[in-house]
């Protein structure tokens, strides 16, 4: 139930109205701006009902006045609604001004005052709602989706902990699949343009004839096809942060453009001789080798340190193979709710493959890999032959030596335990076995967790 807290020195008044809204709300009573703050300090306050004129100057607005600032002050949140005088309609506009979303003037007519305050809460409601979105949209960046805990995975967080307040260039390097947009956006919602937008733009994806009309936007009649006037990607980064992917992949005439934006904060539209100013932040990134680039004259080295501000290294996943069990775990939740499958948990013999496999394609391909399997998984366990064909082991015909399996479940155990600090539940999950079974294999092993 609501909180709605009635502010006048007028008891009679307020009786009345406690007594109109007792059936819709949890009521507070004050009678002066003390008493109001008070009640304020203790309790969560949803909307407040106040009445301008309060002692000790009952004769003027300035002491409600006072009391607005004071609401707004403790929580921000917190609706107020103003009760005046019938002819004071400048001082409700001020008070308005000032904070307050509506106003009512004396006699007060009860029946529309339910409806308003019904329809204040109701929008309070929906900007509460649209806050906690936001705030998961931003929770979901901060690191949620960057599974590891290696020692890489653990610098490389602390690194995007650093640059993200830097408000620099930011040049991102790694093969591709290491998740390099992924940090890019967890650079941006950590920066103070995170309530900015957030613009990605793959310059290999985009054919060249139509870049730097993407880029910079241009006038209604700039070229055949332009019939309409258009934004670019940088304009629409505008106070934001702009994504550059591949872009080693720009011929060096639109390096060069990319460079005058970057030196002088601003462009032109094609078909236009008017500057636009821009402020973006610009993150880069690339998988090649940019200083052999720039040695075979297809790079601007100019460019590159404009860029290179900042370096950061996107880690292979064969660097960081103890994270290989955590982002399997990881897409396995993910893809069973996405794809409403009942798959529980990956075999130990999956679990070793996974382990030993090189990745080239880094965690893309894991995920990839993952999401076939589960997809393709008749049961609750994911099993060798839900893998890709290409990841399937070719079994020889002799079976291996009991020595071997032991040793091979033994490490697959204890890298379960590093990727779970210990936690054997966890780990049991992981291994895709009964903890019980755990215990005993721990104790099989001689293995001290």
């Amino acid at each position: 139930m609501k909180a709605v807290l009635v502010v006048d020195d007028d008891e009679g008044l307020r009786k009345q109205v406690c007594w109109a809204l007792k059936d819709s709300y949890k009521l507070s009573q004050a009678a002066d701006r003390a008493q109001m703050n008070y009640i304020l300090q203790k309790n969560s306050i949803d909307l407040v009902l106040l009445d301008l004129h309060l002692p000790p100057r009952q004769s003027t607005p300035e002491e409600g006045m006072k009391a607005l600032e004071e609401i707004k002050r403790i929580n921000p949140e917190t609706k107020v609604v103003v009760i005046t005088g019938d002819k004071e309609e400048e001082t409700s506009l001020k008070a308005i001004n000032n904070g307050a979303c509506d106003y009512f003037s004396k006699p007060l007519i009860l029946e529309e005052m339910k409806i308003v305050l019904n329809r204040i809460l109701c929008i309070q409601n929906l900007e509460r709602q649209n806050q906690q979105l936001r705030e998961k949209l931003v929770r979901k960046y901060e690191f949620a989706q960057m599974v590891g805990k290696s020692k890489k995975m653990r610098q490389l967080f602390r690194m995007i902990e650093k640059i993200a307040r830097a408000d620099c260039t930011v040049l991102l390097r790694g093969e591709s699949g290491t998740g390099k947009e992924l940090i890019s956006r967890a650079i941006h919602h950590n920066s103070v343009r995170k309530e900015e937008p957030f613009v990605v733009i793959n310059c290999a994806a985009v054919p060249e004839s139509i870049l730097e009309a993407e880029f910079f936007g241009y006038e209604k009649g700039a070229f055949t096809d332009a019939g309409y006037k258009k934004k670019g990607m940088f304009e629409v980064a505008d106070k934001g942060t702009i994504f550059l992917d591949e872009i080693s992949d720009m011929s060096l005439r639109m390096q060069a453009k990319i460079l005058r934006v970057i030196e002088e904060k601003r462009f032109n539209h094609l078909g236009s001789t008017k500057p636009i100013q821009v402020d973006a932040r610009i993150l880069a990134a690339t998988n090649k080798d940019l200083e052999k680039m720039i040695q075979q004259g297809t790079f601007r080295e100019d460019l590159y340190y404009r860029l290179n501000v900042v370096s950061v290294l996107a880690p292979p996943l064969r660097e960081k193979k103890e994270d290989i069990l955590l982002l399997a775990q990881h897409f396995l939740t993910k893809y069973t709710a996405h794809h409403g499958k009942k798959v529980k948990s990956i075999s130990p013999q999956v679990m070793d493959h996974l382990r030993r496999y090189s990745w080239p394609g880094n965690v893309r391909e894991l995920e990839n890999a993952m999401e076939r399997a589960i997809v393709l998984s008749s049961g609750e366990i994911i099993l060798l032959e839900d893998l890709p064909p290409y990841l399937q082991p070719t079994f020889p015909s002799t079976e291996s030596s009991p020595s071997s399996l032991e040793e091979g479940e033994r490490k697959l155990i204890l890298d379960a335990l590093r990727a779970t600090r210990g936690n054997q539940s966890r780990a049991a999950q992981l291994l895709g076995i009964h903890r019980t079974t755990l215990w005993r294999k721990l104790k099989r092993y001689s293995i001290q967790p």
